[in-house]
């Protein structure tokens, strides 16, 4: 895929929201992702933006977001995305940043758990020209066999 990148700039109207899980889709079957994790790198990004229009700009729907998409490589040679979603929101400490604790029932709040989980790296930043940078990369899973060499060994030969 190269080295090129994708900006998004959007509102914070949720009509915008399938723009941007088609583009990411797109990018992620472009970078080798399994569906399943092109799936969650969508639902990641997804409830990344729906946090920052509910908390950041409180439901107003006018106001600018940024997403970018990147292609990294990480140190083992896997293909990966960098996504950063920029916004000018209400600034909060990164360290207070968390979900709900999970052993409340009740609907939402999930939203940093499942970043959390699905990302390989994660980080909140507040810019000095204020609003969120949230950081996040996803990396292309190994594939079965791969940790152990066993996806690249030949088949055994049944020639006797």
């Amino acid at each position: 895929m190269g080295s090129s990148r994708v900006e998004l700039n959007i509102t914070s109207h949720t009509a915008c929201l399938p723009v941007v899980r088609g583009a990411v889709e797109r990018m992620a079957g472009l970078s080798g992702f399994t569906d399943d994790d092109a799936h969650g790198l969508t639902l990641a990004i997804d409830e990344a933006l729906a946090n920052v229009i509910k908390h950041g700009y409180d439901g107003r729907e006018d106001q600018p977001i940024t997403v970018q998409l990147s292609p990294v490589t990480a140190d083992d040679g896997r293909r990966g995305i960098e996504v950063q979603v920029r916004d000018q929101g209400r600034q909060t400490d990164p360290g207070e940043i968390s979900g709900r604790p999970l052993d409340e029932v009740r609907p939402g709040g999930l939203g940093v758990h499942i970043i959390r989980a699905v990302m390989d790296e994660c980080d909140y930043s507040c810019p000095p020209e204020g609003g969120m940078l949230l950081r996040m990369v996803k990396y292309v899973s190994l594939k079965k066999g791969a940790q152990t060499g066993e996806a690249d060994r030949p088949a055994a030969s049944t020639d006797a």
